[in-house]
């Protein structure tokens, strides 16, 4: 890619817009290695991730948790009475630890010295970032590179734009005052799950709608069958191979229509209706397209070092497209950085990336499911245990779930890990080390895990695995 150039002498090496966790990281990585940097945020430091996205997301399903333990506490000797939910303090909760990671990124960028502009970027000549708020230009500056890291937004559907009271985001969710007493949500994947979970605990009555055969479609298949289980299990009505139709609001209710295949078409109705159906890249408005980068369905195109057709401009994130996960967009930001500094970084392999879902029991995995790796031509070796024959599973009262390791069987690497169970996303640190060095089925087995814990689990499914 031939880097374009309007002038020799830049005010900032590097500029970054966004502060999310590629924007950020991207930064500090940027000025550790002696390169001047200016970063560019609309919104919070943190970037939606921290404000308004994962952080209050597991802060308050902490919450609901919690409460549920409380609810449930007379079968482990601990008598609590009437216990509520209290949906406005566990959102002023949720704030007060968005604010106080938000000014941590803050204090961290200053003290690396990093040059902090708030407002909306876009770039006006190949080198060149002017900087809007509230629609007027404030200030502009120019940059040797930029690396975007804008994130994402969800994607709207004809007829169902958020209102912010009736039909509704996560943003909203995330904010609410009361809690509903029932609730639509159209979309099965990670966020449409952790906010159904979330509001059945807090006691809204939750459906949900997924077009796919499954929930959590990107999962593996045995593992989103058994997370459906315990949250059908726990009170929330799942349709799958659905679609919601003839969706209409009023002041005070939702209506509409779920198709369903194979079945009747129901007739729903309830407070709200919450929309989760995918994320597009925010791409636009950045003026990337005159610099000559290419945008496709809504993310931008870079190579594996996340550089763009712009040769100086680089994507992270997010808006860079693939899987929608913050670490993603951090490592990926070590990658454009790299490159930068001219000490490259191997490229992500997503194939090495974990990914969780916060429900309760969680969601963990990294690596190929069953049907990837039977598509890619390996052949197979699976093992499974179940976390109910867990001792400490037991002793937590937390049965439900298992763990599924699927490795080739030519060499009995492991090429994928998948969890679902109590504490599944704290395992998966080690499934993902274990995906990173590729070990194999053996390594695993052999391996000595301290007992009680749930990570003999991991070990008994990797000895089903060998028989």
């Amino acid at each position: 890619m031939q880097e374009q150039r309007e002038k020799t002498v830049y005010d900032v090496d590097v500029a970054v817009i966004g502060s999310g966790p590629g924007g950020y990281e991207a930064a500090l990585r940027s000025a550790r290695n002696g390169l001047t940097v200016e970063l560019v945020e609309k919104g919070a430091p943190g970037g939606v991730c921290v404000n308004w996205g994962c952080i209050p997301t597991k802060a308050l399903l902490r919450s609901a948790g919690i409460y549920d333990d409380l609810s449930r506490g007379a079968a482990y000797g601990v008598l609590a009475e009437n216990p509520r939910f209290d949906i406005a303090q566990a959102v002023k909760r949720s704030r007060n630890v968005v604010l106080k990671l938000s000014k941590g990124i803050e204090f961290m960028l200053r003290k690396a010295g990093v040059g902090y502009r708030q407002g909306e970027a876009r770039i006006t000549a190949p080198h060149e970032i002017a900087v809007f708020r509230d629609g007027a230009e404030i200030n502009r500056f120019s940059a040797r590179y930029i690396i975007v890291a804008t994130g994402g937004r969800f994607r709207e559907l004809p007829g169902l734009e958020p209102d912010g009271k009736r039909i509704i985001t996560s943003k909203e969710a995330l904010a609410m005052k009361e809690t509903p007493g029932s609730m639509l949500v159209l979309g099965g994947g990670a966020i449409g799950i952790e906010m159904a979970w979330f509001f059945a605990k807090a006691g809204t009555n939750v459906t949900v709608v997924e077009m796919m055969p499954q929930i959590l479609p990107l999962e593996d298949g045995d593992i989103s069958a058994a997370l459906r289980r315990s949250l059908e299990k726990a009170g929330i009505s799942i349709h799958t191979s659905s679609r919601l139709e003839q969706v209409s609001s009023s002041e005070e209710v939702v209506t509409a229509v779920i198709s369903r295949e194979s079945e009747e078409p129901l007739q729903v109705s309830a407070d709200c209706l919450l929309v989760a159906v995918g994320v597009t890249g925010n791409a636009e408005g950045l003026g990337l397209e005159a610099s000559g980068v290419e945008i496709k369905r809504g993310f931008i195109v870079t190579d594996k070092q996340c550089r763009t057709d712009a040769g100086h401009i680089f994507a992270i994130g997010d808006v860079r497209g693939g899987m929608l996960l913050a670490h993603k967009a951090s490592a990926e930001a070590a990658v454009a950085v790299g490159a930068i500094i001219g000490k490259p970084v191997p490229p992500v392999d997503e194939t090495k990336i974990p990914a969780c879902v916060y429900a309760e029991p969680s969601v963990a995995s990294v690596g190929l499911t069953e049907a990837q790796a039977t598509a890619a031509g390996y052949s197979l070796i699976i093992g499974r245990s179940m976390f109910a024959a867990s001792g400490k599973a037991n002793a937590y009262g937390s049965l439900d779930g298992l763990v599924k390791l699927i490795f080739n069987a030519a060499d009995h690497r492991l090429l994928g890990a998948h969890l679902v169970g109590h504490g599944a996303v704290e395992l998966v640190g080690q499934i993902g080390l274990a995906r990173h060095l590729e070990v194999k089925a053996e390594d695993m087995a052999h391996m000595v895990y301290a007992h009680p814990t749930l990570s003999e689990t991991i070990r008994e499914a990797a000895e089903n695995a060998l028989g």
